[in-house]
C-alpha cells in the first residue's frame, strides 16, 4: 500500500484535503468520486528525503516547446486524466529544465485551487496573453481540451512558419560568410605568393593587374581602419535602434526591405488572421483580441496600425473598415474581414486568409530562394575570376 494525499472539491465548491492509503492512484480517485467529490489532484507521498536542487540555468522556451506541452496535455485531457496528472507527467519528462521548474509551480498553484488560467498568468514571459485568454475561454466554456488543442495547432503553425522565415534570411547570410572567407584566404595565402613571383619577374605589370594591386595594398595598408570603421557603424546603429526614433526607422525599413519587406509584412497578416480567428471562436471579446494582438509583434508600425484600428472599433466603426484607415493591412484582408463581418462567419474568413497568405509566404521564399542562388553563384565566380585575370595576365603577358 502506498501513501497518498489528495485534493477535492464537493458539489457546493467546498475545498477538501486530505491523506489515504491505496494501492494506486486511480483507487483513490474512485473512492472519491463515489462519496460525491470532484478530485483535483492526487499525489504519491515519498517516504524519502527531498534532495536539493540547483536552480536550472534558464533556456530560452521555443514555440516548438510550447506545442509539444500543449499537444501533450490536449491527449492527456481527453483521455479523462485530471489537468494536475497531466501536469506532473510532462514537468517528469521535459528535457528543458527551465520549463519544467516553471509547470511544477503551475502544478502547485493548480493543486491549492487556483484555476489553470490563472496559474499560466503568473509566468507571462513564457505563456502569453494569447495563451491565457484561450484557456480562460476553455475553462469558462467547459471544454478546455479543445482549447488545448487550439493552442497546441496554434503554437505548431507559428513554429513552422518561424523556421521557414529563418531558413530564407539564413541562405544568403551563409553564402556571404562564404564570400567573405575566399576573399581573406586568397588575400592571406595566394596574392602574396604572387607578390614575390612579380617582383622575381620584374618588368611592367599589365593597368589590369596594377589596379588590383593598388586595391590590395591599400586594403592591407588600412585594414585596422577598415575594421575599426565596420565596427563603430555596427555600434552606431545598436544605438540608434534603442533609440524611439531609431527604433521606428528600422522597423520602416525591415518592412520596405527588397525582397524580406513583403515576406515580412505577410508573414505578419498570417499571425495576425490565425491569432483573430482563434481567439473570436473561442468567445473573446474584440478589444481583448487587438489587446492581444499588440502583444504579437515589437514592429512599432504594426503596434500603430492595430492601435489606430482599435481605437475606431472603440468608436464604434466596424473591423474592415477600421482596418482599412490604417494604411497597413492589405486590401484583400480587409475585404475578407468584410465578408466575415456581413456574413456572420468572420472565424472562418479569417482562418481561410491566414492560409492563402501562409501559402503565399511560401511561394515568395521559394521565389526568393531561387533568385538568391543564381545571383551568389555569379558573385563568387566574378571576384575569383577578377582575382584570376588580374594575377595571371602578366604571366600570359611576358610569356
Amino acid at each position: 500500500m502506498k501513501n497518498y494525499k489528495y485534493i477535492a472539491r464537493d458539489s457546493s465548491g467546498q475545498r477538501k484535503e486530505g491523506k489515504k492509503q491505496a494501492a494506486s492512484s486511480d483507487e483513490i480517485l474512485a473512492c472519491l468520486r463515489e462519496q460525491g467529490f470532484i478530485p483535483i489532484s492526487v499525489s504519491e507521498i515519498s517516504s524519502a528525503a527531498p534532495k536539493a536542487q540547483k536552480s536550472p540555468r534558464k533556456k530560452r522556451i521555443k514555440s516548438a516547446d510550447l506545442a509539444a506541452i500543449f499537444w501533450q496535455m490536449t491527449t492527456m485531457v481527453e483521455g479523462g486524466i485530471p489537468i494536475t496528472g497531466a501536469l506532473e507527467t510532462i514537468a517528469e519528462d521535459i528535457e528543458n529544465l527551465h520549463l519544467q521548474q516553471v509547470l511544477k509551480q503551475v502544478l502547485e498553484k493548480v493543486e491549492k485551487g487556483e484555476t489553470f488560467s490563472d496559474s499560466l498568468g503568473q509566468f507571462p514571459k513564457i505563456f502569453n496573453q494569447l495563451a491565457r485568454a484561450i484557456i480562460l475561454a476553455g475553462e469558462t466554456g467547459g471544454n478546455l481540451p479543445e482549447a488545448l488543442r487550439r493552442l497546441a495547432e496554434y503554437f505548431d503553425n507559428r513554429d513552422k512558419l518561424k523556421k521557414k522565415i529563418q531558413g530564407a534570411m539564413a541562405y544568403p547570410v551563409f553564402v556571404l560568410v562564404f564570400i567573405v572567407l575566399i576573399v581573406v584566404f586568397i588575400m592571406t595565402f595566394i596574392i602574396p605568393r604572387f607578390v614575390n613571383i612579380f617582383d622575381q619577374m620584374g618588368g611592367e605589370l599589365p593597368g589590369f593587374t596594377k589596379g588590383f594591386m593598388g586595391f590590395y595594398n591599400f586594403v592591407r595598408l588600412n585594414l585596422h581602419y577598415i575594421i575599426g570603421g565596420i565596427l563603430f557603424l555596427i555600434t552606431l546603429a545598436i544605438l540608434i535602434f534603442k533609440t524611439t526614433k531609431g527604433h521606428y526607422l528600422f522597423c520602416k525599413i525591415a518592412l520596405v526591405a527588397p525582397l524580406f519587406g513583403k515576406i515580412f509584412q505577410q508573414a505578419f497578416v498570417v499571425t495576425f488572421c490565425k491569432t483573430m480567428s482563434m481567439l473570436i471562436s473561442s468567445g473573446v471579446t474584440v478589444l481583448e483580441v487587438f489587446d492581444i494582438l499588440l502583444t504579437m509583434t515589437s514592429n512599432d508600425i504594426i503596434k500603430n496600425a492595430i492601435t489606430q484600428t482599435r481605437e475606431h472599433v472603440v468608436e464604434g466603426a466596424d473591423i474592415s473598415s477600421s482596418m482599412s484607415t490604417s494604411g497597413f493591412f492589405p486590401n484583400m484582408t480587409v475585404k475578407m474581414i468584410q465578408i466575415g463581418e456581413e456574413s456572420g462567419s468572420l472565424s472562418k474568413v479569417l482562418e481561410r486568409t491566414a492560409d492563402y497568405y501562409e501559402r503565399k509566404v511560401d511561394s515568395m521564399i521559394s521565389t526568393l530562394m531561387t533568385l538568391l542562388e543564381p545571383i551568389m553563384i555569379v558573385t563568387v565566380g566574378g571576384i575569383v575570376l577578377v582575382v584570376v585575370l588580374a594575377l595571371y595576365l602578366p604571366i600570359f603577358t611576358m610569356g
